[in-house]
């Protein structure tokens, strides 16, 4: 049965990546999820944290804040100390991207991956981290003109992409309307050669078998490969 937006049960909601956003920063990109949207940037400097100076190795972090208008109602805007919710997307987007990033042919610098929300209609965690990994090889791309990195510094393509249990149905890219209403809410991330970053799934009441885990995982497969093509159509040039 087709969707309330018309979709097909394993169809993502419709997907442009744009380069080059913003224009100050080494990198960035903004993704545009459906009706959700997330400026991604990736900020090059020159320095690490205290626990790796000396080491001869970069680093690689992310932050994660949502504009005050970016839901139906208004939220606060974030400080200094992000929530909770804030801080546990933030770190996830950064695990998502060291895990594929070779540190030590960074030198010691650290790139900084900012996503700012700025509409949210569901998925934005994944869209982020999407987004994120797009801003990160367009930074990569001005390090290597810069002659900071002889190459690109990473081995596999990273995608992220919700699904989960609505009316009974195993769904691909919950947009915020069918994630509301969700019996399993799952987050799925992804590399090109089909391996596992992290896998966050919830029952919301009942729990759920092994067999209806393994299809939700088979729609992430089809959504990481879908979002995974559109970032390499948009860094074509690049590499």
């Amino acid at each position: 049965m087709p969707r309330e937006d018309g979709r097909p049960l394993d169809a993502t909601r419709p997907t442009t990546l744009t380069r080059s956003y913003a224009r100050y920063a080494e990198g960035s990109c903004l993704i545009e999820v459906g009706e959700t949207k997330v400026l991604c940037t990736a900020s090059v400097e020159d320095k690490v944290p205290p626990f790796l100076k000396g080491k001869g190795q970069g680093w690689l972090t992310a932050e994660y804040a949502m504009l005050p208008r970016a839901t139906h109602t208004r939220s606060s805007r974030d400080g200094a100390k992000p929530n909770g919710r804030g801080i546990e997307i933030q770190r996830l987007i950064g695990r998502s991207l060291r895990s594929v990033v070779d540190l030590s042919a960074l030198g010691e610098r650290t790139i900084s991956i900012d996503c700012d929300v700025l509409q949210a209609d569901g998925g934005t965690r994944t869209a982020a981290i999407s987004g994120a990994f797009v801003a990160l090889v367009e930074a990569f791309a001005w390090m290597k003109d810069q002659k900071m990195i002889r190459t690109f510094p990473f081995d596999e393509w990273v995608a992220a992409v919700s699904v989960g249990v609505v009316k009974g149905e195993e769904r691909l890219d919950l947009a915020y309307e069918e994630d509301s209403q969700a019996a399993v809410d799952m987050n799925v991330v992804m590399t090109d050669t089909g391996k596992y970053i992290e896998v966050q799934g919830t029952a919301e009441g009942a729990p759920f078998d092994r067999q209806r885990m393994n299809r939700l995982l088979d729609l992430a497969a089809i959504g990481s490969r879908s979002i995974i093509a559109k970032q390499r159509e948009v860094l074509a040039d690049l590499l």
